[in-house]
């Protein structure tokens, strides 16, 4: 009995241990030209890494918060370039850590990054940490993102 315990305690320590390895870099690839495009100002370059069927969602902090649906990036990328003028932010960029969860299945993967989110306000720089949480497809052309979340904390001044 001792043993099948053992046994069970260690298989389930590796199985673990696989669950955390990295993704690949074919279900990081669509994550990274999502970001390199963002912070480049390039929306469609951007939006060449999505899924956008009617099943695609974005949740994030700028109002209304929940965009869904084929043109649910294009909708999100409008209300994110208004709220930035409104509240006077410029030279927004989100910078990705190692994602810190993954699970990959043959064609859907889950993968958490934590994020950094750069900007200056009113000439003052700030700075957000997150982390991103991104739904992703495999289809015949490779990855996607087929959602996205941003969960961040209260912006703070990034004045040394």
């Amino acid at each position: 009995m001792r043993y099948t315990v053992l046994g069970a305690i260690a298989w389930l320590v590796m199985a673990g241990a696989a669950g955390a390895q990295p993704p690949n870099a074919e279900v990081t690839a669509p994550i990274k030209k999502f970001l390199d495009n963002f912070n480049k100002g390039d929306a469609a370059g951007a939006a060449a890494a999505q899924l956008l069927d009617d099943d695609y969602a974005i949740i994030d902090e700028v109002p209304p918060h929940l965009w869904r649906g084929k043109n649910g990036f294009q909708a999100w990328a409008a209300d994110l370039e208004a709220d930035g003028k409104k509240n006077g932010m410029t030279g927004m960029m989100v910078t990705l850590a190692a994602p810190s969860r993954s699970v990959v299945g043959a064609d859907t993967a889950y993968v958490v990054v934590p994020a950094t989110f750069t900007y200056k306000q009113g000439g003052k720089a700030m700075k957000e940490t997150a982390h991103m949480v991104f739904a992703l497809k495999k289809g015949q052309s490779g990855w996607l993102i087929h959602g996205w979340t941003w969960s961040g904390t209260k912006p703070v001044s990034a004045a040394p």
